[in-house]
């Protein structure tokens, strides 16, 4: 049995009351509904904003993360006085003040496969609003298993993707991306930036999906990716179907391992470069050591800070074709803006029989930490 709407909740909801194809009925399958959202960062912001302004009954947040400032910038869910703080603590407080009616669940932890049956199960609707590859899979299969929709949306620079997953018989995520792309191969948006509003977007066209879901209403995107270009303001639509000859999915794996980003055995003597940290190089420089400084960042974020010694600005994709033109007889020192980049730079440089290699550990990031606390961080 549905539940009835109090007062003021009819007061509240007064416009979906008034759609017909929402009305009274779809409203109180709404205060009985759940949702689980997993990730409360740009996609998360939007997603549960609407779904708490539209009366889902019980909204799940899980998150593991904390607020930074950097955030802010598309992340519209949080604000300067939670930075340093856990991100569904702050969630769940701007939820609870926008609907004092929402039934908030926070898991303050990361979704694992050992952990990710257990969330997951209590509700109807699950929405995916993290941004690496491990994770997508993760809950993916979770809802396969589970027999759970899987709300789908990502987003990088300029361009976003949604669809809805695991529905109705539907094709899931595997239908789409059967194997994970080689690691490195896509930046996160730390690396490759995002437009601010572009997370908005297709996290509310999620919340759009999910609602109809709930109240059983329209056409949802099962069986469609929909593709948007920010830059164009052009909406695409690809056919997605499920492959009738894949394995199926019968349990949760290690998907750390199964998209090739297992994490470090911190054994880096097979290495062909050396690790550097920030302090040390300093140091180092101080006691004068003179390496060769090459920056494989873009252009455009050295406009943003650089290392006064650098000596060459060269993007990490690129830098195999300027390996004769480095110094064969000096120490060579590659940095970029976290050190992902420039252990790829390092790696290309050692396969190409190039030695004396270090790699600044953390990158700028940890140089604006731990060296120079006036250099701006992004």
């Amino acid at each position: 049995m549905l539940p009835d709407l109090e007062n003021d909740e009819i007061a509240r909801y007064s416009r979906h009351l008034l759609l017909p194809e929402l009305g009274m009925d779809g409203q109180r399958k709404l205060k009985a509904g759940s949702v689980l959202c997993v990730g409360t960062g740009g996609l998360g912001s939007p997603l549960l904003l609407y779904l708490a302004a539209a009366g889902v009954g019980r909204i799940g947040i899980v998150d593991f993360d904390v607020v930074d400032g950097s955030n802010l910038q598309r992340q519209v869910l949080h604000g300067s006085s939670w930075i340093g703080r856990p991100k569904v603590l702050s969630a769940a407080a701007r939820i609870r003040d926008l609907n004092p009616h929402v039934r908030v669940d926070v898991y303050d932890e990361a979704i694992t496969s050992k952990n990710a049956l257990r969330i997951l199960e209590p509700y109807d609707v699950i929405v995916d609003g993290t941004d690496n590859f491990p994770t997508r899979y993760l809950v993916n299969d979770a809802c396969v298993l589970l027999g759970k929709p899987n709300v789908y949306g990502s987003i990088f620079r300029f361009e976003g993707q949604a669809s809805v997953f695991n529905w109705n018989g539907g094709p899931d995520y595997r239908d789409l991306y059967p194997e994970p792309p080689p690691p490195g191969l896509v930046p996160s948006c730390a690396e490759g930036g995002v437009l601010g509003v572009l997370p908005g977007i297709i996290g509310t066209i999620q919340a759009t999906e999910a609602l109809k879901i709930l109240t059983g209403i329209g056409e949802t995107l099962s069986g469609r990716l929909l593709l948007y270009d920010a830059l164009a303001l052009r909406f695409r639509e690809l056919r997605l179907r499920k492959d009738p000859h894949r394995a199926p999915v019968t349990e949760l794996i290690d998907y750390e391992q199964f998209c090739g980003v297992a994490a470090p055995t911190h054994n880096r003597s097979a290495e062909a470069f050396t690790r550097i940290t920030a302090r040390e190089l300093f140091e180092r420089r101080a006691a004068g050591w003179k390496p060769y400084v090459l920056d494989v960042r873009k252009p455009h974020e050295a406009e943003i800070v650089s290392l006064p010694f650098t000596d060459r600005l060269e993007p990490h994709e690129t830098v195999a074709r300027i390996a004769g033109e480095l110094p064969r007889d000096r120490d060579i020192v590659l940095w970029c803006k976290s050190g992902a980049r420039s252990v790829r730079a390092a790696e290309a440089l050692a396969a190409m029989g190039i030695g004396r290699l270090f790699q600044l550990d953390g990158g700028i990031v940890a140089w604006a930490k731990d060296v120079d606390p006036s250099l701006p961080t992004y």
